[in-house]
């Protein structure tokens, strides 16, 4: 086989849409990733303005390789694959050629009827949320690297809502104290928060219900919040241990709620409804003026009270519900998506041709359909679930 790098006519044409839905301003590539892949002898063709509500031009796409198309029909027309930031419409669905391929945030366990869409049009459907979370992987993790924007741009929020100072100020009027920053919740967007919080100046708290990462919260400079629980009061029984334990970690969010100028919530599962950690009692409790920030407000919410897409006020607390934060930062958060693709596309087509060896654990993972059938077994058993 001809390498990509010899071959005298691209192997692989990939076509990079103008996003659909609405609100969303990343670009899955940027020029510089545009470079890198036409230099390895990919083909990429761009939709015109594609790039522009992330900052980037056509002229930028064009200086670095990439062929500008008028529309999206001449993109999915033309591609043999597609790449996205968020999920195709049914409209996009309709366009697709039968043999293409798609890379994209495709949720499979929220959306599973639209993997089930894709491989009825004979898809590759390819998630970029499914990637498994191992070491040679890491070049890939998109949500990892959108959440890093998510925790970061959401502190910038709450300073700019909280109406007092992040850090210590030591002023001609007197001393000011320092904001009080809980972080409910310590993986990717919970660590990134801790840091950007302690950055500004804030005395920072963080609990998470995984006592390992303790160590990574205190590298950071933040209060690691734990419980003490005794299994002698509760009879060894591991239903009423868990009962207890339960109950704890209710009453240590409520007690560090109460005393936080911002809260930061970012907890999440996988595919299911966001769990709830902060009660109405415990808002009704806080003070006035405090500022609850709720990054799971698209999966239900971690507070009883947000609103998803929506900033309310409850007893003087200001709840804010947003979605998509990482579009908020579209600049560089297209930045981290595009080489995020980049090493996803370079692993699935080595040779400038996609090739699915599905011995490999991570293109198993993020092969969710192909040749008109559905791979991905949550998927599959979330479907079943929807027909019961």
């Amino acid at each position: 086989m001809q390498s990509a790098s010899s071959a005298s006519t691209p192997l692989l044409t990939i076509g990079v849409p103008r996003e659909t839905i609405p609100g969303e301003r990343r670009v899955a590539l940027t020029p510089e990733a545009v470079r890198k892949l036409v230099g390895r002898g990919f083909a990429v063709l761009v939709e015109r303005e594609a790039g522009l509500a992330a900052g980037f031009t056509d002229e930028e796409y064009e200086a670095a390789g990439a062929q500008l198309v008028s529309d999206a029909v001449a993109v999915y027309s033309r591609a043999s694959l597609v790449v996205k930031v968020q999920r195709p419409t049914q409209h996009e669905v309709d366009l697709f050629q039968p043999g293409t391929a798609l890379i994209a945030f495709l949720q499979p366990l929220v959306r599973p009827e639209l993997i089930a869409a894709l491989a009825e049009r004979q898809v590759t459907a390819i998630s970029m949320d499914t990637i498994p979370r191992i070491t040679r992987a890491q070049p890939m993790d998109a949500l990892s690297s959108m959440s890093t924007v998510a925790g970061y741009k959401a502190v910038l929020l709450a300073a700019n809502e909280l109406p007092k100072f992040f850090p210590l100020m030591m002023t001609a009027a007197g001393t000011i104290r320092p904001a009080k920053v809980l972080i409910l919740g310590a993986g990717v967007a919970g660590l990134q928060a801790i840091a950007t919080a302690r950055r500004l100046g804030a005395i920072v708290e963080a609990f998470d219900t995984r006592p390992v990462v303790k160590e990574q919260v205190e590298s950071l400079g933040a209060k690691f919040l734990e419980i003490e629980i005794r299994t002698e009061e509760v009879g060894g029984y591991a239903t009423e241990l868990a009962e207890e334990h339960l109950r704890l970690e209710q009453e240590l969010i409520h007690n560090h709620c109460v005393e936080a100028d911002v809260v930061i919530t970012t907890a999440l599962v996988p595919g299911r409804r966001a769990p709830l950690l902060i009660r109405e009692e415990t808002v009704r409790a806080m003070r006035p003026r405090s500022v609850i920030v709720d990054l799971a407000a698209e999966m239900g919410g971690n507070c009883e009270l947000t609103q998803p897409g929506e900033t309310v006020v409850r007893n003087g607390v200001t709840i804010m519900g947003p979605l998509n934060l990482p579009s908020e930062m579209a600049y560089t958060a297209s930045q981290m998506y595009a080489r995020n693709v980049t090493a996803l596309i370079e692993h699935l087509a080595p040779r400038g041709e996609l090739v699915f060896d599905f011995e490999d654990e991570i293109t198993r993972g993020v092969v969710l359909a192909r040749g008109g059938e559905i791979l991905h077994e949550p998927t599959l058993a979330r479907l079943k679930e929807e027909v019961r």
